[in-house]
């Protein structure tokens, strides 16, 4: 995105919902996406028939070769279009990682070109049965051959591989890590809907849990769940007619393609230099800088993936992030540290995919936040998947 984003405020989001998140919900994924995205199309103070388009990213969260059924472990733009609304408009998929902010960018381009007037952005999340990342393969081809064999393969070979990097570069510990994944449940421990209501996580319930790959311990990975999220996107002149206070989207960035490597190879330096070069194209676009944002919410799908966005963002110096946030960096409670998982984040709410942060920035830019609401509130970052792999958000309470 260029500096001079031409459709900087002119979208905003209107109205959301969101359904309890569950191990297993007991019901169909798209049954509980289609009730979901009723309540969101009426808490925007709409019709059904009003809404004339339709995006999301049906990328489907699980390993191990299962099928893909469209309605029952993944919902897709189409599928729930036609159960909603025979013709709209707009109907659109987005093709990548940084699901949900590729999303939100593929809706605000649609209204702002005229292509639709109401858009629903939703992301539906399904828990498999079974084990969660076992290996069914017996055969590899292609570039896998030379990984897999070896046990490397899937998420946690992939993060396990720049965290130690991290700590070794840095002379980190991964105790420090407690203070990330201690601060997201104690947020995520609030939230009514989270998987984690009412149970948060004491440091010493951290250092106890079992490796899973080394350094990466049980709660550095967010859980998987049963769980659908919807946003409803509209015009700023049609915004202001509705219920409640526009949150308009005044930039976004995704990550350009990673370096060719082997499958699941993420060296910390192509993170942080990818991530560096999409926060400035952001901010660029946006025209703020990180500083200028009062509630960053960054992506922690898996623990490490925060202190990467701390440095990326430049709210503390390379190498810095595990001594910041043993500091009190990251505290929601304390009015002199960064709160980037004051909505919980995925520790705190299980693998929503970016939905904990882009909810949080809604709602307190809203004023919809209830008894967590914070003060001085203007502008919010919500940040999806790692640095160099994903995109951001930046959404404001008043156009600037």
């Amino acid at each position: 995105m260029a500096t001079g984003f031409a459709a900087r405020n002119t979208v905003a989001v209107v109205g959301y919902a969101h359904s309890t998140i569950s191990r297993g919900s007991g019901r169909n994924l798209g049954a509980l996406t289609v009730d979901t995205a009723r309540a969101a199309i009426a808490d925007a103070g709409l019709r059904v028939e009003d809404v004339d388009g339709f995006v999301s990213s049906s990328l489907l969260p699980s390993a191990g070769g299962r099928p893909v059924i469209d309605g029952t472990n993944t919902v897709s733009s189409a599928w729930l279009a036609q159960r909603l609304r025979g013709s709209p408009r707009y109907v659109a998929g987005f093709d990548g990682v940084g699901q949900l902010t590729g999303s939100v960018a593929m809706a605000v381009n649609a209204i702002s070109s005229g292509a639709a007037d109401h858009v629903l952005v939703h992301r539906a999340l399904h828990n498999p049965s079974g084990r969660y990342h076992g290996n069914p393969m017996t055969e590899v081809h292609g570039a896998q051959q030379w990984t897999a064999p070896t046990g490397y393969f899937g998420p946690l070979a992939m993060i396990a591989l720049p965290y130690n990097e991290y700590l070794q570069r840095y002379g980190a510990a991964p105790e420090s890590m407690a203070a990330v994944v201690t601060e997201a449940r104690k947020n995520g421990a609030r939230i009514p809907w989270s998987y984690w209501h009412d149970r948060p996580l004491s440091t010493e319930e951290y250092l106890a849990a079992p490796k899973l790959l080394d350094p990466v311990c049980r709660f550095d990975c967010d859980i998987p769940v049963d769980g659908v999220a919807t946003f409803v996107l509209s015009s700023a002149e049609r915004a202001v007619d509705l219920p409640h206070p526009p949150v308009y989207i005044s930039g976004f960035a995704g990550a350009a393609p990673a370096r060719r490597r082997l499958p699941s190879h993420w060296p910390l330096d192509d993170i942080m230099d990818g991530g560096r070069d999409l926060v400035g194209r952001l901010m660029a676009g946006a025209g703020v800088t990180p500083a200028e944002v009062d509630l960053p919410q960054v992506y922690d799908g898996f623990s490490p993936f925060v202190w990467f966005w701390l440095e990326v963002l430049g709210l503390c110096p390379p190498g810095e992030a595990h001594r910041f946030v043993v500091d009190g960096g990251i505290d929601s409670d304390s009015s002199d540290a960064i709160p980037v998982l004051s909505g919980g984040g995925a520790l705190g709410n299980g693998r929503m995919h970016g939905i904990p942060q882009l909810l949080e920035c809604y709602l307190q830019l809203a004023n919809r936040a209830g008894v967590r609401q914070r003060r001085h509130v203007h502008t919010a970052l919500a940040c999806h998947s790692s640095p160099h792999y994903g995109g951001a958000v930046v959404l404001s309470a008043e156009p600037f």
